[in-house]
């Protein structure tokens, strides 16, 4: 059995749509043991305690440096023993030292077809402004694993999703979430959790 470490900031929809994947067996072999918020206020964190899942904050502004704080969210990690950490709209950059510890362990669902609109400053609803801005007809999300950059870990999954006229970031964000991320991201788990996936030359195989 798999034990997933959940890293959120804010509300939890994709946490929740992990947790009704797993409560519906579409996820199997997995089951969250752990979600971390660095913050405070963050809804997901009551989405794990209602779960029954030890659900914590570890904010950057409880400790003096950001390199404490990095200490302290691997510890946690550590300590919680969990096999992979799942980044679930988290909004911290993850550093080296929790790479290294977890390589291959951390996968991030990031709301755009991956290379575009991504990397450094693509993150929320900037992700889908810039799609509008830029006038594409079709964009997605895109679940993969972490490395040392922004964004540029091997891919698992991705699933289009079309953009339509009229559409304002949060309107599109919501589709976004809902025909694609919260799709994808359960079965990229489901699939890890089942031995169905490698990683080989920085490609990602799958194996159904």
């Amino acid at each position: 059995m798999l034990k997933l470490g959940v890293l959120v900031s804010g509300g939890g929809t994709n946490l929740q749509a992990i947790l009704d994947a797993v409560d519906q067996g579409t996820i199997t072999n997995a089951s969250v043991g752990l979600v971390v918020s660095n913050n405070p206020g963050a809804y997901a964190l009551v989405r794990g305690k209602e779960h029954g899942i030890e659900s914590v904050c570890i904010s950057p502004r409880e400790y003096e440096t950001r390199e404490e704080f990095h200490k302290a969210l691997l510890r946690k990690l550590q300590e919680s023993k969990v096999d992979l950490v799942v980044l679930a709209g988290y909004l911290v950059a993850i550093p080296e030292i929790i790479v290294e510890a977890f390589p291959n362990r951390i996968i991030n669902i990031h709301p755009s077809l991956i290379p575009s609109f991504c990397g450094v400053g693509y993150y929320g609803l900037r992700v889908h402004e810039g799609v509008l801005k830029r006038g594409v007809k079709v964009t997605g999300a895109t679940v993969h694993f972490v490395d040392i950059g922004t964004d540029t870990g091997p891919i698992i999954l991705q699933k289009a999703v079309e953009v339509q006229e009229g559409d304002t970031p949060k309107v599109l964000q919501q589709r976004v979430m809902e025909q694609a991320e919260w799709q994808i991201l359960p079965r990229a788990i489901h699939l890890i959790a089942n031995g169905k996936v490698t990683v080989t030359d920085g490609k990602v195989s799958i194996k159904e």
